[in-house]
């Protein structure tokens, strides 16, 4: 599978051999063109797990910065090529210099924040519609409504924090609704230990999504541990942590209820630990990355886009959003929001 966004050209589809024919991008599967793109077209490739490169076609990307990122095929960072003159440095100073900008940070953690409540809000809605209103789930959507409507008005990030924190509480009172079988109960979100299967699922699944976000921020050269909605810590990727919260309910969150209330995972896949930590099993966590893989090469219609563009290639777009809105590209940032 190969795609074409934002001026950069993915490869997913294994065991392809990229070389340069004249001016023009050649994608080669044994003998068979699969495809051909011209080199002006593009500003960057990425490519993921077993694709070749020609190393004239290398020597070419180097000489008229076209930056070559490699990651795995589950999607985890693991190097870029970029010529004489790179513009990274300059990128990383520009979002270094928005971090000392209090209006533009504002900015940023409600985008981040406003997706986060109109995914979570999708997630509650579709409960609603498919089985019928709660209490909880009244309450849920209440609050989303009321964070979404007081979001711009907020002056401060502590004011952003403060509503996501609201809507975040009122979301998880409510996600014991979201299961259908009695298998697994959820009162309330725990973590560092999880003392229940549900939060240890939860967990694990945000760890795969933060991975995909660092690998995502880094392939464009931003420095994943400089955020803006989450606190800046030593060791901490707080922008990754950032982009992580447009993709916790619309990915994470259903990729959870999915696998449980179709009991694709049931109570042997999780064990117990010594202090009441509650852990996913070797067989577990095979699922859950199986089915996790699964989804990322699931398509959806991004809202700028035309054409469906694989899941797991979304980090990698609202990275190149966020970088363009940081070197002034764009006007604002614009968060993705599924259907």
């Amino acid at each position: 599978m190969t795609s074409e966004l934002l001026n950069t050209l993915y490869v997913q589809t294994q065991g392809v051999y990229l070389r340069l024919e004249g001016d023009t991008l050649r994608i080669q599967h044994e003998d068979i063109t699969l495809r051909n793109v011209p080199l002006h077209h593009l500003g960057g490739l990425a490519v993921f797990g077993n694709v070749l490169i020609s190393p004239f076609l290398l020597h070419r990307c180097a000489e008229e910065g076209l930056e070559v990122t490699w990651f795995t095929e589950s999607g985890r960072f693991r190097g870029r090529l970029s010529g004489l003159v790179s513009g990274n440095v300059l990128l990383r100073r520009a979002q270094h210099k928005v971090l000392d900008n209090p209006s533009a940070v504002v900015h940023l953690s409600a985008r981040f924040v406003e997706a986060k409540l109109k995914n979570s809000r999708l997630v509650l809605q579709r409960a609603v519609r498919e089985r019928g209103e709660t209490g909880a789930l009244a309450r849920a959507l209440a609050e989303h409504e009321a964070a979404l409507r007081m979001l711009p008005r907020a002056q401060s990030v502590d004011e952003v924090r403060g509503l996501e924190g609201q809507a975040a509480s009122a979301y998880f009172s409510a996600f014991g609704d979201l299961l259908l079988l009695g298998e697994f109960c959820f009162d309330g979100r725990n973590k560092r230990p999880p003392r229940d299967p549900v939060n240890a699922l939860l967990g694990f699944v945000y760890a795969l999504l933060a991975t995909q976000c660092t690998a995502a921020l880094e392939g464009v050269g931003l420095d994943p541990q400089v955020g803006f909605l989450h606190a800046l810590r030593p060791g901490r990727n707080a922008l990754a942590l950032d982009l992580l919260e447009e993709f916790r309910a619309w990915w994470g969150d259903r990729l959870v209820l999915a696998l449980l209330n179709r009991k694709q995972l049931t109570s042997r896949h999780f064990e117990e630990r010594p202090g009441g930590a509650v852990l996913l099993s070797e067989d577990g966590r095979k699922e859950m990355i199986v089915a996790f893989q699964k989804r990322r090469q699931e398509t959806v219609q991004h809202p700028l886009f035309k054409e469906p563009v694989p899941i797991g290639l979304l980090p990698h777009i609202q990275a190149r959003l966020l970088a363009r809105y940081l070197r002034g590209d764009l006007p604002e940032y614009v968060p993705f929001v599924g259907k």
